[in-house]
């Protein structure tokens, strides 16, 4: 497994300082976020300004295997507004458009939200129509997918769906396409029961992993914390994503310092290097 990492986790002022970082920072993997505009990769870069990224990667001698679908929260596969719903069908195409221009190979997609309960906002839809209308659009992404030879990871985020192992992988199993699994956040699940289990339950399908830690004697968005300094059974985790054959990126999506904010890469980093059994 590589030792990956998010560009939001990464102190700097652009992509050159970011990635930069990373490599000294002895990352192999680094997941970049898309999004209708800012620093490419956007929806709006050019065919050059792509190739630009990838290249800047390539010569920190990093891996761009994935990329974060940053529009999902705001533009839901499942919202009451037809309209909304249809952009985001549309995102996800432009999302798998601009993966595949960078190199990387699969994208990462909210796909739903009923209710965020991080924010503790009320609900937003429907149970069995977020379900309904989930299914439909991701069956409609894979063909995008699938012609385009990008994964699809549907994430494990707090919204309210899919929280159950079982209920999960029966979903992804409804899709119907191997172009579709699973973007496994080992954090995220901490507060609903054993990440090990989740891991091995979903097996197959898994496409990629986030990492973080979680403290459950916090139980809201501030039990996030610094990998190996939560509750997240790491030893019991890498063995059962070595069981079920992932040998994929352990991407890790951190929060900033407020002090030294490059320590953070470093420190997980070194983190990583311990939960993968490179330093004991």
């Amino acid at each position: 497994m590589l030792k990956g990492i998010c560009i939001g986790s990464l102190a700097g002022g652009n992509n050159a300082e970011r990635l930069a970082l990373a490599s000294d920072a002895g990352f192999e993997a680094v997941e970049f976020v898309t999004r209708p505009e800012g620093e490419a990769p956007t929806f709006a870069s050019s065919a050059a300004e792509l190739q630009e990224v990838k290249a800047l990667a390539a010569s920190h001698g990093l891996t761009l295997s994935s990329t974060l679908g940053g529009v999902f929260w705001q533009y839901s596969l499942t919202a009451d507004d037809e309209s909304v719903r249809r952009q985001a069908i549309d995102y996800a195409a432009e999302c798998i458009r601009v993966t595949k221009a960078i190199g990387a190979s699969c994208v990462l997609i909210v796909p739903a939200v009923v209710y965020m309960t991080h924010a503790g906002e009320p609900r937003q839809v429907r149970y069995d129509l977020a379900y309904e209308r989930a299914l439909a659009a991701l069956k409609e992404i894979a063909v995008t997918a699938e012609a385009e030879g990008i994964d699809i990871g549907v994430e494990n985020v707090w919204n309210g769906f899919l929280p159950s192992p079982t209920e999960f992988a029966g979903f992804l199993d409804e899709v119907g396409s191997k172009r579709v699994g699973a973007y496994f956040d080992v954090g995220n699940i901490v507060p609903l029961g054993d990440p090990a289990d989740w891991i091995t339950i979903l097996g197959r399908r898994l496409k990629r992993v986030h990492v973080k830690d979680f403290r459950r004697s916090v139980g809201n968005i501030n039990g996030f914390v610094p990998l190996l300094s939560g509750d997240v059974p790491w030893e019991p985790v890498v063995q059962a994503l070595r069981e079920v054959g992932y040998d994929g990126p352990l991407t890790a999506e951190m929060g900033g310092y407020k002090y030294h904010t490059k320590a953070v890469a470093y420190h997980t980093s070194l983190a990583l290097d311990f939960i993968l059994g490179r330093r004991s």
